[in-house]
């Protein structure tokens, strides 16, 4: 049966405008974002089909697109769709860690670096430069890769951190393999680059490790 036939408030779009999105189940919300069903399946139906196929609604938004826009009721326009939700969601999170930003919930802070780092399949090194006053003057992804000692440069982020005229910073990176415990290489590199920036008066204020849906902080665990 089609949505179109479904009573009007049992249908996701209409519910979502009465009632609010948070009513939705996950199943509704792909559905309002697919838009359309085929042929003896609703888009709900589809959407219920797409989170068993990829597991979750995050195995379905991270899959690899070669073999998400082959899958049956999805496609490459759909999948598109999908991604450009992902983003905006991304970006609305960024928009809180704009300049002029004071940073006085470490919760907003890690909040945005698990929606910019968490899905990613490499390994990311960024920093969130601030100036005297705790307020956010610029967020940087400074290098990509096996994060060691060879590729996390202390010289490049000092130069950057004095271009944005930073009085401290907060560094940031993810593990890809979804455990946020710090290895003895990152304390390695935090070291470094502490004492890199304190020849210059920069202020290390944390550093926050990324994992699947939890993040570690060298500043809690005193690391610092």
């Amino acid at each position: 049966m089609s949505i179109r036939d479904w009573p009007t408030h049992e249908r996701p779009r209409e519910k979502l405008l009465a009632r609010g999105v948070e009513v939705l189940s996950e199943a509704e919300l792909l559905a309002v974002l697919l838009q359309t069903g085929t042929r003896g399946r609703s888009a709900v139906d589809i959407a219920r089909h797409l989170l068993v196929e990829f597991h979750s609604l995050r195995g379905l938004l991270c899959a690899d697109p070669e073999r998400a826009c082959a899958t049956p009721g999805l496609g490459p326009a759909r999948f598109a769709r999908l991604q450009a939700a992902l983003e905006l969601a991304r970006r609305h999170y960024q928009q809180r860690m704009q300049a002029g930003c004071v940073l006085a919930n470490p919760r907003a802070t890690r909040e945005f670096l698990q929606m910019r780092l968490r899905d990613l399949a490499h390994e990311v090194f960024c920093c969130v430069y601030l100036d005297n006053r705790n307020r956010v003057t610029g967020f940087e992804e400074l290098f990509r890769g096996t994060l060691d000692g060879a590729s996390v440069h202390p010289r490049e982020v000092v130069k950057h951190a004095l271009a944005r005229n930073a009085a401290a910073v907060i560094l940031a990176h993810n593990h890809p393999s979804g455990v946020a415990e710090p290895s003895q290489a990152d304390e390695i590199i935090t070291q470094r680059l502490k004492d890199a920036l304190g020849l210059v008066d920069i202020r290390v204020l944390d550093h926050i490790v990324v994992g699947d849906g939890s993040c570690e902080s060298f500043a809690e665990r005193g690391l610092l």
